[in-house]
């Protein structure tokens, strides 16, 4: 399975269980090490967002928390939390489709991964996927009718 189609699935997961629609995607020499989606509110923890979730996964495939020569891919923007868990991790990249205007921690409202005082440099990119911000679009349009 290509990384966009199992980002997109996992996407779609969250927002089947209710959860904001964010998916994360690891890889690692090709390889897809571990998907994850949110699960925040079936688990009643605010630190379960996909990206630590995957962070965790991917750890445990490796059998070591340092998760170098690793590129995480994300449908949203990484928030300050997992923007740090990713520095923690030791990851090389993070790659996100949509950005997060509210609570971005790489670009949008901070920019935690280009702070020089930060001891681990993750690289990143943004490539917009209108699929992922119609996916959230549409997941807080349906959350405000029903309130």
């Amino acid at each position: 399975m290509r990384v966009e189609e199992a980002l997109y699935e996992e996407a779609l997961k969250a927002c089947e269980k209710g959860e904001v629609p964010v998916g994360c995607v690891i890889v690692k020499g090709g390889k897809i090490l571990a998907k994850a989606h949110n699960l925040v509110e079936s688990l009643k923890d605010a630190t379960a967002h996909a990206e630590v979730l995957a962070l965790r996964k991917a750890s445990e495939v490796l059998g070591d928390w340092r998760l170098t020569g690793c590129e995480v891919h994300v449908s949203l923007e990484p928030c300050i939390m997992c923007s740090y868990a990713l520095v923690l991790s030791r990851v090389d990249k993070v790659v996100f489709y949509a950005l997060d205007k509210r609570h971005g921690g790489v670009m949008s409202l901070y920019n935690l991964l280009d702070d020089d005082r930060i001891n681990h440099r993750v690289r990143w990119e943004y490539r917009p996927d209108d699929r992922y911000a119609e996916l959230l679009r549409r997941f807080f349009r349906e959350r405000r009718s029903k309130s």
